[in-house]
């Protein structure tokens, strides 16, 4: 596997980075705040402009034809700033789904307009990554060429917002993903609040017209791929979020005094801030590999899973040491801090928390126990 990164990724890297250095400060997540918008509209404009909105997206349709690093290299700074726009829904959820998997026809409807910031996506996936009992359900239903979808579907990102969702309904067939315009008719939208203030909606559907994205054969494919790239692309937010997190720490207690001397020199805040580190590394060594394997097409269930279970207890760990470490400051919700751990909290849940992580690495062990894959023990 091949770690180092390219020129070009590092030029990605570095222009995201910037962009939000200068436009996404403290000061202005502070009036965005009370603002009562629910993403920024100059940040997404921004990307449009400088081309990252469409670096995963085909040159054919008005992108620069690269893929999930790239995606990641700007999640990453995303996390380290906790930009509020759609990246992840859009680029990811929506965005790569429909190039791999669409017909021309879906490619040329959604594709130039995403690259070109003027078209919001966002999938509607949620339930894959629930307990059987809380999924909400949603069928569809085939009329010569048109589908119909009824039921609903819960904590859709920006649903109200995004110019088409991808939905996973049930057929006759199994589970298959389907294009929802905005526009349709049936649809109906109910906002709900989340940890980071980014909008969630629950949708329903009553006979609302809907396209297949790829074929009913290809559902569990398809899932199985927007359910890997969204765990992939969670942990990249969530580096940049617990990196940027242990930064401000590090900082802080080099400047907060107590007895005379920087807190910094203390034992427990050094080993608690060595802790941080080894955390963050672990979250970045097992999510390079599901990130590399991924892009390069090889299976990478069982890492995703693995890296989406590390970025949530690590990160877990770091956000409340570094506002541990921060003292009562640590947790006003006006301070600068307090956004980083709310925005882990929300990207902990996504894609299904570090249990449901747990719980189906055991599935896989105990599947390949049963197989004779594991050593009997004594």
């Amino acid at each position: 596997m091949e770690f180092s990164f390219s020129e070009e990724q590092v030029q990605i890297k570095d222009l995201a980075n910037q962009i939000l250095r200068d436009n996404c400060t403290d000061d202005f997540l502070m009036s965005f705040s009370k603002s009562g918008e629910l993403y920024s509209q100059q940040l997404w404009q921004l990307f449009a402009e400088s081309g990252l909105l469409g670096m995963a997206i085909p040159e054919a349709y008005g992108g620069s034809g690269f893929g999930l690093t790239e995606l990641c290299q700007m999640l990453e700074e995303q996390g380290r700033h906790v930009a509020p726009i759609p990246l992840l829904p859009s680029l990811v959820l929506g965005g790569l789904p429909i190039a791999r998997f669409g017909s021309e026809e879906q490619k040329n409807s959604y594709l130039p307009g995403l690259a070109a910031g003027e078209k919001i996506l966002t999938a509607a996936i949620a339930e894959e990554t629930m307990a059987t009992a809380m999924r909400a359900s949603c069928t569809a239903e085939q009329t010569g060429e048109m589908w119909t979808l009824n039921g609903e579907r819960i904590a859709v990102p920006y649903a109200e917002q995004a110019a088409a969702m991808l939905t996973i309904a049930e057929t006759t067939e199994g589970k298959a993903v389907f294009i929802v315009e905005k526009t349709a008719s049936g649809i109906s939208t109910e906002y709900c609040d989340s940890a980071n203030h980014e909008p969630l909606y629950a949708v329903t559907f009553n006979n609302t017209a809907a396209r297949l994205l790829g074929s009913t054969g290809q559902g569990d494919e398809i899932i199985n791929f927007m359910l890997n790239n969204a765990k992939v692309a969670a942990c990249a937010t969530m580096i940049g979020i617990t990196e940027e997190a242990l930064k401000r720490t590090a900082e802080y207690t080099s400047e907060r005094k107590q007895f005379g001397t920087s807190i910094s020199s203390f034992q427990n805040t050094t080993i608690k801030l060595a802790d941080c580190y080894i955390d963050i590394e672990c979250l970045r060594s097992t999510y390079y590999e599901a990130m590399w394997k991924l892009d390069n097409d090889y299976k990478a269930d069982d890492e995703g899973k693995t890296a989406k279970w590390w970025a949530c207890i690590s990160g877990h760990r770091v956000t409340h040491i570094a506002q541990h470490l921060h003292g009562g400051i640590g947790a006003d919700i006006e301070y600068p801090l307090h956004r980083y751990y709310i925005w882990f909290k929300q990207m902990d849940l996504a894609t299904g928390g570090g249990n449901k992580q747990l719980a189906e690495l055991g599935a896989l062990l105990a599947q390949d126990n049963a197989l004779n894959l594991l050593p009997e023990t004594a």
